[in-house]
């Protein structure tokens, strides 16, 4: 029985980076000897055990074997027999193959140093083209380590997603494959992966549909895809947070401002969560309002606040002022990139928010002459801090 580190420990370490998590690969072992070791097995498809102490996974070596469509189709065996270098080679990309002894002993069968060192991914095998979730996991891991995929890689994840093995995904998968993605440093690359593997139009053809599509911005035709990815980098740059980045990438896949389709029937195919949906919602309907507020009227400004649900969820409104503030940037060279807007917009949400039904309530206003009043005095504020 030999314990190896395994997988992405070894890869982070090779790279100076620290690793969340530690995945140990046993080799010559058998179900019984763990549990008889002490460990928890847990799981019913995969010989994964809980260590008693630290609750570490280890998996039994193993190999697997394709035996129906989609990512959840395989056999697997795991056995005494089964070798280290066998379990390695069932694994997606070469930096990701690579195991370590516990004296610090890198074993590398499939060239992944030499990989990283190159900053390259490249699949282990040919049975790279049997888990149709590795298309979006090399995506994922382009947008975390800016490396290239390679050209040989690149036509196997080409080839998965002519053949229509990617319909197999589900929606949860592909959102957290997504999600885990934008947050990454480089953002922009899960999509342009995606899209130079024709993966891009069979999942997501709303954001592939932008390519080619000019946008107007500051009186010049832009490619309204290449301006979302800038707007991604740019967010990432600044660490914003994955829900506003969510919010860009969807920002211009309305026709119109108040063209919503698209993006709701995307977070409605992929599950996404209420709070990123509504975000995403009310930056497209809203954004160009909030880009001329410096010359917006009181009206306009406080049916803006009311269309954001501002006075109850100024968090929320908080969140559409960045977004539309960090689409701006994108879109502007250094000397114009400036947005008071969001500044101003905030003051007068501050402003028309301090306006209370309470306090009028306690005056004595009821029924439709609150609602008037409240209205009036919201109006006041917001005028009041566009003249300043």
């Amino acid at each position: 029985m030999k314990i190896y580190r395994v997988g992405g420990v070894v890869r982070d370490r090779l790279l100076g980076r620290t690793s969340k998590d530690c995945d140990y690969v046993v080799v010559g072992s058998t179900p019984e000897e763990m549990l008889r070791l002490g460990y928890k097995q847990v799981g019913a498809d995969f010989p994964v055990f809980l260590h008693p102490q630290s609750h570490e996974e280890y998996a039994l070596a193993r190999t697997e074997r394709k035996q129906g469509s989609g990512y959840k189709g395989f056999i697997v065996h795991a056995a005494p027999d089964v070798t280290l270098e066998d379990d390695l080679r069932r694994r997606d990309l070469t930096i990701n193959a690579m195991a370590e002894t516990a004296e610090g002993e890198v074993i590398d069968p499939f060239d992944g140093r030499e990989d990283l060192s190159n900053r390259l991914l490249r699949h282990v095998s040919p049975a790279f083209v049997e888990d149709p979730l590795r298309v979006l996991r090399v995506a994922r891991f382009a947008a975390r380590f800016d490396f290239t995929v390679v050209d040989e890689t690149m036509a196997l994840m080409r080839a998965m997603a002519h053949s229509g093995e990617l319909d197999s995904l589900t929606p949860e998968r592909v959102f957290t494959e997504t999600r885990r993605a934008l947050g990454e440093p480089y953002p922009a690359r899960f999509f342009q992966v995606l899209c130079e593997c024709d993966a891009l139009a069979v999942l997501f053809p709303e954001i592939d549909g932008l390519f080619g599509k000019g946008i107007l911005l500051e009186n010049a035709e832009t490619d309204a895809g290449l301006h979302t990815l800038h707007s991604l980098c740019h967010a990432a740059a600044l660490g914003v947070d994955e829900m506003q980045r969510y919010a860009l990438l969807l920002l211009h896949t309305g026709a119109g401002d108040r063209d919503v389709n698209a993006a709701q029937a995307f977070c409605r195919r992929w599950r996404a969560p209420n709070d990123w949906r509504d975000l995403s919602v009310l930056c497209i309907r809203h954004r160009t309002v909030c880009d001329r507020a410096l010359s917006a009227s009181p009206e306009e400004l406080l049916v803006l606040l009311q269309g954001l649900d501002g006075f109850r969820r100024g968090e929320r409104a908080e969140s559409v002022f960045a977004v539309c503030e960090l689409n701006w940037q994108a879109g502007h060279p250094a000397e114009t990139a400036a947005y008071p807007q969001r500044a101003l917009l905030q003051q007068v949400l501050r402003a028309a928010a301090a306006q209370t039904i309470a306090d009028l309530a306690a005056q004595g206003h009821t029924g439709p002459q609150l609602a008037e009043s409240i209205r009036e005095r919201r109006l006041a504020a917001i005028a009041g801090v566009l003249r300043r």
